[in-house]
């Protein structure tokens, strides 16, 4: 029979276990927050870029059920984390010792290209329209934005949660 999931030639007929294994043993240190509020699509785009980009933890604060169609079924290699509120994920990464980014383009914010971004970071995302909630901004350690050049106020959170993990991956010169 063939091995129909969402996996690369290598995972082809390996058990489940095995490939979270693997993917554990080549895993980045980055880790990645979505604030869920709406049940957004967006958010399962975001699971399967950090599947893509080597992230092993993915967190979700606020509701718990969130729209998984998008992740085409990432979300099964990956250590998901829920926290009822901002202020209990906040505290547990400032446990950890983990730099909270928040990923934001309508407040005051630095440019991803000019912003160090840490092995040790977590990157929040938030919800297409609202972005990210006030209280979860006032938690982080630091925010930034993706630059943009066209006429468009912003850019879909899924893309712009690639873009920043890519660049955190280049900025810690990570490559496979």
């Amino acid at each position: 029979m063939e091995d129909t999931r969402n996996v690369t030639d290598e995972f082809k007929d390996m058990p489940h276990d095995a490939i979270v294994a693997e993917l554990d043993a080549r895993g980045v240190e980055l880790e990645i927050a979505i604030e869920n509020t709406l049940r957004d699509f967006s958010m399962g785009t975001i699971v399967r870029s950090a599947n893509a980009f080597g992230v092993r933890h993915v967190h979700v604060i606020g509701r718990k059920q969130w729209n998984k169609r998008g992740a085409m079924a990432t979300d099964k290699y990956l250590y998901v984390q829920y926290h009822k509120t901002a202020k209990d994920f906040a505290s547990a990464m400032k446990k950890r010792g983990k730099k909270i980014i928040a990923i934001e383009n309508n407040v005051e914010s630095r440019p991803l290209a000019a912003s160090p971004l840490p092995a040790n970071t977590v990157m929040v995302f938030g919800q297409e329209g609202p972005g990210i909630s006030d209280e979860l901004l006032g938690a982080v350690d630091e925010v930034v934005h993706i630059e943009q050049l066209g006429s468009t106020r912003s850019i879909n959170v899924g893309v712009a949660a690639g873009i920043a993990m890519y660049s955190w991956l280049a900025s810690n010169n990570i490559t496979h």
